[in-house]
């Protein structure tokens, strides 16, 4: 029986395609020589685990002196990159916390790039239980963090159902029992919902 939905953030309840910003702000091929020229993943991947975040960035900005004002942009605008809302995915966190349900988030996102965000999201203060892996220090798809997450909540991995857009961050939490659902859209992930259980398909918005 599920006792617990876990969210993943990035790309379910907010999208996260930094590459479409740039190809909106820059055009695609500069985009292209950008991301070619520097390791922007990697760059937000230290940010993820617990390294700072606007000066992680601007000190990358620094190292790359020809790309320093478009890397500058992955801090300054932050709210334009995790951008624009999944309404649905919001709506259903809404809908299982007010039957009951308690929700967590699972999510690679850094200590301080989150907590900048959470006074812009107001959904972010909605989650019963927060694992942000800026302040566990350890990133999806590690073993380790779906470890911590269970001791810390104290429920059994089959207790826990779980959604993230990323194959490599469901495998690895199947891996240890929890139920598991990759998000391609909010409508599939309501239906999950549905047949676990745990909303009606009126409450899913279905």
């Amino acid at each position: 029986m599920i006792q617990a939905v876990i969210f993943d953030i990035g790309n379910v309840l907010t999208h996260w395609q930094p590459e479409a910003f740039y190809d909106r702000e820059i055009g695609p091929a500069r985009r292209e020589a950008l991301f070619a020229a520097v390791d922007l993943h990697g760059m937000n991947l230290a940010v993820d685990a617990g390294a700072l975040f606007r000066e992680t960035i601007y000190d990358w900005a620094d190292r790359h002196p020809d790309w320093a004002p478009e890397i500058r942009m992955w801090y300054d605008r932050w709210d334009e990159l995790a951008s624009p809302r999944i309404e649905g995915s919001i709506a259903l966190l809404r809908a299982l916390r007010a039957k009951g349900v308690p929700v967590f988030a699972l999510t690679n996102f850094g200590r301080y790039s989150y907590d900048e965000a959470r006074p812009k999201m107001d959904f972010l203060s909605e989650f019963d239980r927060e694992y942000v892996s800026g302040r566990m220090g350890v990133v999806k798809p590690d073993p380790q963090i779906y470890a911590m997450v269970e001791a810390d909540c104290g429920l059994p991995p089959e207790a826990l159902l779980f959604t993230d857009d990323r194959p490599e961050n469901i495998a690895a939490a199947e891996a240890r029992g929890w139920g598991v659902h990759l998000f391609e859209g909010w409508q599939p992930w309501a239906r999950r919902l549905v047949a676990e259980g745990l909303l009606t398909v009126q409450e899913a918005g279905l």
